[in-house]
């Protein structure tokens, strides 16, 4: 029997976050989160899989709370990760219980480090023991060295000396650059992330690079010798958006740069070519501003290159942000074949999420997958007359899952299987009693453009259509797709449509439709939101006299925007939202002359009259639907004053609003908040649009 969804079935999730290949394409590796016991965190362990599909997942690591980032040696006999259970085992003592999240999450530094696991058999080792944490590692192609990412200015702790009577050591802040914190981790000004080589068999470090600049995601090139990585190493890089390749020799330390030219520009996510003459990486120089696409490119591994952008031509958004309440923003990746004819990636289009490859020579796009689904996390390794792809799927109604592919060699006549075999179904056993509902896909035009939404349905009453809730995603450069939402399935199982739509400014339709809200925020998306809604109205699907907005970040911008310049909703939930323009652009961590400047063309100081016009704070007078405003207290891409603004404005105008603050919290509450948090915000805004749409109250619900 098949009960309503509910939002503290979100303690039951488990979902793949990251999906990787042995080298001979047998087995995978994938990283497995779900809820810590008390129901205040997460734990994520490792799992193996066979890659034909012929035996059950086992796990390899218990996961008392993190084993991420696995990497497979060249030969396929060890497992590295990262993990912090030297940390919990400090702090949790000889206990089999983890301590609460808000002890344990800020951990002291140094406690995430690298371990090896032997695949043949036996415990894992501790290889790393930096005084910082590691935050990201590669093999050598020989296997006998690790390069790995740390803000560890040393190999060794320095001891601290502190006789009685000392005075406690300074802690002002004293800071001269912006980009001084980032969402998500606090400050980072004075913790730089270098690159680090460690010797596998004996566990010496030797720092490879030093100084200021965020150095990262370290790719050792074929023959060992040079590492290619991302960083900023520019004059006043605080003032830029600018992500270059550099290459480093392994041995004695000279950098040179590869991604040439000026002005901003953004190059990651590299790969070298098997033979090691090329680089492929993700990026663009920001032709648009903030609505730029991300293309492939590729450089000569050699100073100061222009490169060539080979899949330009597509239109396609490489790197474009899929949302999902379940398993976060997937991250893009490169992978070369083996002759170095091609390179697969995967990128959405009309709201799929796909596996593409693009020829190098004649920049010819090859799409490798169809349907109505989300393949996201793609790893791979060349096979026998091809490539075998591991990645992670999931659909509107289908929590994610690890998926198999085979593809046949560019141009041939065996692309791919027909269907990616599943290796998992981690929600069966959970969810399998649980009514998800399907999305339908709509489409409508506004302005000469196609606009795509998904429509849930909940059940009609005496014939009528049901309530509507309408959605609005963050970014403003992100997309919904066919990802699963829980908190649309909550709103569904209890009695309220859902519609959600990609307006103007979103990613995955062409550089464009992504461009096409510049220097408009507010009134253009807001035609296509509401042309949405027209559209069901029209059709009889949704209740015109029972209509609530809500959304994030962007989508919390827009809700409040909506919300004053039309009073048809009879309630609304602004989310992590921003409500003063200028206060967005000068605080948190991408406060600076850069964000205000490719979205407006113009920085807050050099124009203020369209900031004023373009905030919603400065129609806060006409707000008088029923307003929720969540935000999280420890926000700093959206900082709190944010919120605060709105609340004092309309409290001081008796209008109806409630603040709901959520402490110990980021931006990122919705997709990977502590889980009774994210459990109590499903609640709240449902049972928000529940009291006004469903119970048709007037005043505020109780608190």
């Amino acid at each position: 029997m098949s009960r309503a969804p509910s939002a503290d079935d979100l303690y039951a999730l488990r979902v793949p976050v990251e999906v990787r290949l042995s080298p001979d394409g047998s087995s995978v590796v994938y990283c497995l989160k779900d809820t810590a016991p008390d129901k205040d965190g997460y734990r994520q362990s490792l799992w193996l899989v066979p890659a034909d599909g012929s035996g059950p997942p086992r796990r390899l690591t218990l996961g008392r709370k993190k084993d991420t980032s696995p990497r497979w040696s060249p030969d396929g006999r060890t497992l590295a990760f990262l993990s912090d259970r030297s940390a919990v085992l400090e702090a949790g003592g000889a206990s089999d219980r983890p301590k609460p999240a808000e002890e344990t999450e800020k951990s002291k530094p140094g406690g995430t480090q690298v371990w090896l696991l032997p695949m043949d058999g036996g415990e894992a080792r501790q290889s790393t023991r930096l005084p910082e944490d590691v935050g990201g590692l590669a093999w050598s192609p020989d296997g006998d060295r690790l390069c790995v990412v740390s803000a560890a200015t040393e190999a060794e702790p320095k001891p601290k000396r502190r006789k009685p009577g000392d005075p406690p050591e300074r802690d002002a802040r004293i800071l001269d650059r912006l980009q001084y914190m980032l969402n998500g981790e606090g400050f980072i000004y004075d913790k730089a992330p270098n690159l680090w080589i460690v010797d596998v068999a004996g566990g010496a470090a030797r720092r490879l690079t030093s100084g200021a600049s965020r150095d990262e995601d370290p790719q050792w090139s074929p023959d060992g010798k040079r590492i290619c990585f991302v960083s900023n190493r520019h004059a006043d890089a605080d003032l830029t958006w600018r992500a270059d390749l550099y290459l480093i020799d392994a041995e004695d330390g000279d950098i040179v740069r590869v991604t040439g030219g000026r002005g901003d520009r953004y190059f990651g996510l590299q790969a070298w070519s098997p033979d090691g003459r090329w680089i492929a990486c993700v990026g663009n120089r920001l032709p648009v501003g903030g609505g730029s696409r991300d293309d492939i490119w590729r450089f000569r591994p050699q100073p100061e290159q222009e490169g060539e952008n080979l899949s330009g031509e597509s239109d396609l958004g490489v790197s474009a942000a899929l949302g999902s309440d379940l398993a976060g923003t997937p991250s893009p990746h490169l992978f070369w074949a083996a002759d170095g004819a091609s390179i697969l990636f995967a990128a959405p289009i009309e709201g799929s999420y796909e596996l593409w490859r693009v020829g190098v020579e004649d920049g010819r796009v090859q799409r490798l997958t169809e349907g109505t689904h989300a393949i996201t996390r793609p790893h791979a390794v060349p096979v026998k007359e091809g490539m075998r792809v591991a990645a992670v799927r999931g659909s509107g109604n289908q929590a994610p899952d690890v998926v198999v592919l085979d593809l046949g060699a560019m141009g041939s006549r065996r692309a791919s299987t027909a269907e990616p075999r599943c290796l998992t179904d981690l929600m069966g056993d959970v969810w399998g009693d649980v009514d998800i509902v399907r999305p339908v896909t709509r489409w409508h035009e506004v302005d000469g453009r196609r606009i795509q939404g998904w429509f849930l349905e909940a059940p009609r009453r005496d014939g009528k259509a049901a309530p509507l809730v309408v959605e609005i995603h963050g970014g403003p450069s992100t997309l919904y797709g066919w990802s699963m939402f829980w908190e649309w399935q909550v709103m569904v199982g209890q009695g309220m449509s859902v519609y959600a739509c990609n307006p103007r400014g979103s990613q995955g339709y062409g550089q464009d439709f992504n461009h096409a809200n510049f220097r408009d925020w507010g009134d253009g998306p807001m035609r296509d939101v509401m042309g949405g809604i027209d559209s069901l109205i029209s059709d009889g699907l949704a209740d015109p006299d029972r209509l609530g907005v809500t959304g994030g970040s962007y989508g919390g911008y827009l809700t409040s925007w909506i919300v004053g310049h039309t009073d048809r909703f009879k309630a609304a939930v602004t989310c992590r939202s921003v409500n003063d323009m200028a206060g967005e652009m000068l605080s948190g961590d991408i406060a600076g002359p850069l964000f205000g400047k490719y979205e407006y063309g113009k920085n807050p100081w050099e124009d203020p009259d369209i900031y004023r016009l373009h905030s919603p704070l400065t129609y806060a007078e006409d707000i008088h639907t029923p307003l929720l405003i969540q935000h999280a207290e420890e926000d700093l891409r959206c900082p709190i004053t944010q919120a605060e603004q709105l609340f004092t404005v309309l409290r001081s105008l008796k209008r109806p609003v409630r603040l709901m603050r959520v402490p110990h919290e980021s931006h990122e509450l919705t997709r990977s908040g502590a889980p009774f948090r994210r459990v109590e915000n499903i609640e709240r805004i449902s049972g928000w649009f529940r009291h006004f749409l469903i119970e048709d109250k007037r005043g505020l619900p109780p608190a």
